[in-house]
């Protein structure tokens, strides 16, 4: 609309279309080069984990030897047009008449391992619909430490999970869930009874406590879902309460001797 070359002034163009002649002058700087390359990783990384945030690609990004500070992520994911994915599927159905069991992790410092252990069902989608994930999740260490995939919501496979992670990592002091029938059905709750675990659930919608389980299932297949959970226990976790160390590192290190042996 504004002809550079022509004689009349760019000042008298501006006015007639009733534009900021600051606009006009403004010339937009291209990007550097720099920038360009740490975009590309940043998509690669989002397309990779898509549930992570400034921080955390920061920290990936850190770990591959680039220093940017996280208002530069920021910038960096605005001008892309990016975002942390969290999906919040409807896996929690209460079922009337089941136990609701009291929350009991208010104002809780969580420390240390098999302390609290948290489980969560989140979905995986497929090509032709999608199957649902069970994760048992050390709370302090972040440490998975059993999972299943079923096709159904039924509560046998959440149970199956529970008594496969009290086999292989002995009980935690609490067991917290969400109030879906899964978890507040007499077949769920009478293991923990029966392994003298103090049941803790959390309010209705409440989904923060068990969002660490949601971020395992944001994949794209079911493949990469395995992948990512196997993974997990070694590779680098940007969690700032674990100062940098492994799930499995920060789950193992801080056991009983008796554990090692």
């Amino acid at each position: 609309m504004i002809d550079r070359a022509h004689d009349l002034p760019i000042t008298r163009q501006a006015e007639a279309l009733n534009i900021s002649r600051g606009s006009v002058y403004y010339l937009p700087r291209p990007v550097s080069s720099d920038d360009l390359a740490i975009m590309r990783r940043l998509d690669r990384l989002h397309l990779e984990f898509p549930f992570a945030g400034s921080r955390m690609l920061r920290g990936l990004l850190a770990a591959e030897g680039c220093k940017i500070d996280r208002r530069h992520v920021k910038t960096l994911m605005r001008q892309m047009g990016i975002e942390a994915l969290y999906r919040r599927p409807r896996t929690t159905k209460p079922e009337p008449g089941h136990k609701i069991y009291p929350y009991l992790l208010r104002g809780m410092e969580i420390t240390r391992p098999n302390q609290v252990w948290a489980m969560d069902i989140t979905y995986i989608p497929m090509a032709r619909g999608f199957v649902y994930l069970a994760v048992v999740l050390d709370w302090a260490t972040r440490r998975v430490l059993s999972w299943r995939l079923s096709i159904t919501m039924e509560a046998a496979f959440c149970v199956e999970t529970l008594e496969d992670a009290l086999a292989r990592h002995g009980k935690p002091e609490i067991f917290n869930t969400d109030q879906g029938s899964q978890f507040t059905g007499a077949a769920f709750t009478g293991v923990l009874a029966d392994n003298g675990v103090a049941i803790s659930m959390d309010g209705r919608g409440a989904w923060r406590d068990n969002v660490f389980v949601e971020r395992l299932g944001a994949a794209s297949s079911t493949r990469r879902c395995i992948c990512r959970l196997r993974q997990r226990q070694r590779g680098p976790c940007f969690d700032r309460s674990l100062d940098g160390a492994t799930p499995d590192q920060a789950y193992f290190t801080t056991l009983p001797l008796r554990l090692a042996a």
